[in-house]
């Protein structure tokens, strides 16, 4: 079932920059208040200055004064649900906690997972 966190970020996937690896993503962060933010990978030539979906959504999100957030959608044209990378995942669960993340394709596959099953040992503040 398709609701408007999905949506999002499968629209926003069109806007993804993504002229080396075609491979476009998007992301919808839902904050507790139901506001959605988004984002779309950006990419660059020297691969290293290129930022993901995800992360473009939370710090688009965090700018925007949103500081909790309820779940995630992230959307990719693969058969095989397309999970945030490491990086991401880091920076998800210092921003987000353990919140529900919904991969999903164009053609209605999805599937949700929690990001402590994604990242089960996760470095943070804790740890300082």
């Amino acid at each position: 079932m398709m609701d408007s966190l999905m949506s999002a970020a499968l629209a926003v996937r069109e806007n993804a920059r993504a002229a080396y690896s075609n491979f476009q993503v998007g992301a919808a962060l839902e904050d507790l208040t139901g506001r959605i933010h988004t984002g779309c990978n950006v990419e660059n030539a020297t691969y290293g200055l290129t930022i993901c979906a995800e992360r473009v959504a939370v710090f688009k999100a965090v700018s925007e004064g949103a500081r909790e957030f309820r779940r995630l959608a992230v959307a990719a044209d693969t058969e095989t649900l397309t999970p945030p990378c490491g990086a991401c995942r880091q920076i998800l669960w210092e921003f987000c906690g353990d919140i529900p993340i919904v991969l999903l394709n164009p053609r209605g596959k999805s599937e949700t997972v929690r990001l402590k099953d994604l990242l089960p040992r996760p470095f943070d503040a804790s740890f300082l």
